[in-house]
């Protein structure tokens, strides 16, 4: 089985002198709005350079992992290395998996969905005014921290800020997010 992607046949994707994938790749990021600036703009189809061509995903299969079902952490496993090797055996085969019993509060975490969804929804100059590619700063909003060196962009935009072990001062976090989390919240 392939794993589900979104494959554009080769003779679709745009090529030669009429389309450089490095403009159009700059063109996205200068916008600092994000693939949520994309759908808010109205796109309808979607922009080749999030296209992966078939040749990018020869010898690329999927798992024999149950399709819908989401491999679960359990943090409180008798020992750190059954921990470990569940959380390898996910990553390796899913990519992604869902931790239970880490001692986050479940209001706390509700809170924290709930700010990067007001984040996220809110108006394109919170996200503009944060939009970087640097690093070292402690608060940021990107989509796809690869986007340059990757084969094919991600459908993904990401709020990034430094929770430890020196925090990002509660007022440089967005509006949207300030207040839901600070080092009085942090399990001790």
């Amino acid at each position: 089985d392939r794993i589900f992607q979104i494959i554009m046949p080769a003779t679709q994707l745009p090529a030669g002198e009429d389309w450089d994938r490095r403009r159009e790749l700059q063109a996205f990021d200068d916008t600092k709005a994000g693939v949520k600036g994309l759908v808010d703009a109205g796109v309808t189809a979607l922009p080749p350079i999030f296209r992966h061509s078939p040749e990018s995903l020869e010898g690329i299969t999927s798992s024999n992992h149950v399709a819908g079902a989401i491999p679960t952490v359990d943090l409180s496993a008798a020992r750190r290395e059954d921990t470990v090797a569940l959380v390898r055996r996910a990553a390796g085969t899913v990519g992604f998996f869902q931790v239970v019993n880490h001692g986050v509060p479940a209001e706390l975490m509700a809170g924290m969905l709930e700010g990067v969804r007001r984040f996220n929804e809110g108006p394109a100059e919170a996200k503009q005014a944060i939009y970087s590619r640097d690093q070292a700063r402690k608060v940021r909003f990107a989509s796809n921290f690869d986007l340059f060196s990757s084969a094919a962009a991600n459908w993904r935009d990401t709020l990034f800020f430094h929770l430890a072990p020196d925090p990002a001062p509660s007022q440089e976090l967005p509006e949207a997010v300030r207040g839901m989390w600070s080092p009085s919240t942090e399990r001790r």
